[in-house]
C-alpha cells in the first residue's frame, strides 16, 4: 500500500504544541504534514487528506487580523479536529461565540466526558485528567452541535450532529493529558478510518524507489558530517544507487575531537561505500572571519560545504546529484509556516544553498523527525555507534562558540567538550540524554591558579533530555558528574577558568545556544 495513501494534514496557527501533533499522529504510524493555516483550499483538495487537524495558537478569534480559515475545508468530506484555538474558530465560523474567560486555564484539569463514543471512544464517561492552556473560552456553540465534555470553567469538547466536525479545548498531544494519544487515536482510526501504515520498512521501500526515478542512470554525491543524519541519508542513498554513489566527508575544522578520522574510518568500515575525505578547514575559518551573527555563521557554512561538494564533485563523471539530510524539524524551523510566526533559525541544510547551483538535490530524510532517522537507520542495518550519537548540528562547534570562530577559540572547545562528553560516557548517562555538549562563552572572568591571578574564558555545559528534540528539558546530571566535568575542564584546557551549567528548558530556549 503506498505510505502517501493516508495522509493527515495539520494546519499550523502558530501553536508551540503544532509539532507534537505531528509526533503523535506519526506514532500512531500515520503520515501526516504541516501547513499554514492559510494555505489555499485549492491546494488542501490537490493534497487529497484523510483528515485535517488544526492546531491551537496564540491568537483571539475575535482580534481583528486574526487568522482564520476558508469555509470550504469543510466541504473536503473529510473529517475535521480542532484543537484550542483550532476548536474556537470552528466555533466562530459555524455562529457560536467565543469570549475571553473569567478565569484563564493553564495547566492540569479536569474534564468530565458526556459521550463516550467519536474521540473518547473507550475512554468511558469518567472524569479525565488533561492539560489545558487558554485565556478564551467558547460561550454558545454553534447550531448544530453539543458538547461532549466540560471542565470546571469552560466547554471543554464538542462535536457537530453528523460526526464529522470535532473540538477540544485542551491539548492532547502534550503528556500531560495521560489520554491524549488515545483521543488522538480515536480521531485518526474511528473518525477518519486511517490504518497504520507509516513504517520505516514501508518508507525505505517507498525513498529507494523515488530515488532511483529520479537519479536514473546518474550519479549522486552525499556530504558526510558525521552525524546521525548525514549518515543516514547516505545508507539510504546507497541502497538505491549503490556504486553510483561517492560520498565527501569535509572536515571544516570545526568537528569535535578526533571525530575526522573516526567517523571517515567507522563509514569507510560500515559501508563499503566510495567515500572521498577532503580537509578545507582554512576557507572556513577564512569566511567565518569577523562573523560573529549566529544566522550568518550558519548561511556562510551551508553555502562554503555546498562548494566544497560542487567543486569536488566535478571530478567525479556524471553526477547531477547532491543528497544530504535534511530533516522535517530543519524545514519546520527554517520556514514561516503561518505567516506572521518568527523563523526560529535557518538550517544550514536549508539555508545556505547556493544560487544557480547545478546539482539537483536529494533529501530522502525531509519528511522524518529525528527518532524515526534512528528507527531507520537500525532498518538499514547501521550499527548503534552510529546510530546512538548525539545529534551534532552541521555548522558544528562554530555555533557552539559565542562570537568570532577562530582555531584558537575552537581548539579550546574541542578540548573542554570532549571532557563533557568523556564524563558523561564514564557516569553511565550518555544513552539518556539527548544531547550534551560545552560551549565557549564571549566572557572572561577573574580567578586564582596557584598564587597567580588569571582572567580567563568561561564555558558553559548544556546537557538535555528529549524523545525528538522538538521539545527537551535540561538533564538533572549528578552533582559528582559537575564536579568531574568543572575539576577537569579547568584543570586540564588552558584558557579556561570557570564552568557554568544551563538550566534553561526548550522552549523557551533552543538546544544550540546559536
Amino acid at each position: 500500500m503506498d505510505i502517501h495513501s493516508q495522509k493527515i494534514l495539520i494546519l499550523d496557527f502558530g501553536s508551540q504544541y503544532t509539532q507534537l501533533i505531528a509526533r503523535r499522529v506519526r506514532e500512531a504510524r500515520v503520515y501526516c504534514e504541516i501547513h499554514p493555516y492559510n494555505a489555499p483550499v485549492s491546494f488542501l483538495r490537490s493534497y487529497s487528506p484523510t483528515g485535517i487537524i488544526l492546531s491551537g495558537g496564540p491568537s483571539s478569534v475575535y482580534d481583528k487580523d486574526a487568522p482564520a480559515i476558508d469555509r470550504g475545508i469543510f466541504s473536503l468530506g473529510v473529517p475535521v479536529l480542532g484543537i484550542c484555538y483550532g476548536m474556537q474558530l470552528i466555533a466562530r465560523l459555524f455562529g457560536g461565540r467565543v469570549a475571553r474567560s473569567r478565569k484563564r486555564e493553564y495547566g492540569p484539569a479536569v474534564i468530565s466526558v458526556s459521550d463516550s463514543g467519536g474521540i473518547f471512544h473507550g475512554l468511558g464517561k469518567t472524569p479525565l485528567k488533561v492539560w489545558m492552556s487558554h485565556g478564551d473560552r467558547v460561550i454558545r456553540l454553534p447550531k448544530g452541535f453539543r458538547v461532549t465534555a466540560k471542565s470546571k470553567n469552560s466547554i471543554a469538547a464538542m462535536k457537530d450532529s453528523k460526526g464529522e466536525i470535532f473540538g477540544v479545548q485542551f491539548h492532547p498531544e502534550v503528556a500531560h493529558t495521560p489520554l491524549g494519544r488515545k483521543i488522538i487515536e480515536n480521531f485518526l482510526f474511528k473518525i477518519a478510518k486511517c490504518s497504520p501504515t507509516w513504517t520505516m520498512g514501508s518508507f525505505i521501500e517507498s525513498a529507494v524507489s523515488d530515488i532511483r526515478k529520479k537519479v536514473g542512470g546518474g550519479k549522486v554525491v552525499c556530504g558526510i558530517s558525521g552525524g546521525v543524519d548525514s549518515s543516514v541519508a547516505a545508507a539510504l542513498v546507497h541502497r538505491a544507487v549503490g556504486k553510483n554513489l561517492t560520498c565527501i566527508f569535509v572536515d571544516n575544522g570545526v568537528l569535535r575531537k578526533g571525530e575526522a578520522d573516526r567517523v571517515y574510518s567507522t563509514l569507510k568500515k560500515n559501508f563499503r561505500m566510495r567515500i572521498k575525505k577532503v580537509d578545507a578547514s582554512a576557507r572556513f575559518f577564512k569566511r567565518l572571519k569577523g562573523v560573529t551573527d549566529p544566522e550568518r555563521k550558519r548561511k556562510l557554512i551551508g553555502n562554503e560545504f555546498i562548494r566544497v561538494f560542487d567543486e569536488e564533485a566535478k571530478g567525479i563523471k556524471g553526477v547531477g546529484f547532491l543528497a544530504q539530510g535534511t530533516l522535517y524539524p530543519d524545514v519546520i524551523e527554517s520556514v514561516s509556516l503561518k505567516g506572521p510566526s518568527a523563523t526560529i533559525k535557518s538550517h544550514h541544510n536549508v539555508g545556505g544553498l547556493l544560487k544557480g547551483m547545478r546539482l539537483k538535490l536529494i533529501e530522502p530524510l525531509r519528511e522524518l523527525f529525528k527518532d524515526e532517522v534512528r528507527e531507520l537507520g537500525r532498518e538499514l542495518g547501521m550499527s548503534e555507534e552510529l546510530i546512538g550519537r548525539h545529534p551534532f548540528p552541521g555548522p558544528g562547534l562554530a555555533i557552539r562558540i559565542i562570537g568570532e570562530v577562530t582555531p584558537g577559540r575552537c581548539a579550546v572547545l574541542r578540548e573542554a567538550d570532549a571532557i563533557v562528553l568523556d564524563e558523561i560516557k564514564k557516569s553511565g548517562l550518555y544513552t539518556e540524554m539527548w544531547q550534551a555538549f560545552a560551549v565557549l562563552l564571549p566572557v572572561k572572568t577573574v580567578g586564582v591558579m596557584g598564587d597567580l591571578r588569571t582572567y580567563e574564558n568561561v564555558v558553559a555545559v548544556r546537557a538535555v533530555t528529549s524523545v525528538d528534540g522538538m521539545t527537551a528539558d535540561w538533564a538533572r546530571l549528578p552533582y559528582d558528574v559537575l564536579k568531574n566535568i568543572s575539576a577537569r575542564v579547568i584543570n586540564e584546557v588552558k584558557g579556561v577558568n570557570r564552568v557554568v551549567y544551563d538550566i534553561s528548558s526548550k522552549p523557551p530556549s533552543t538546544i544550540e545556544w546559536e
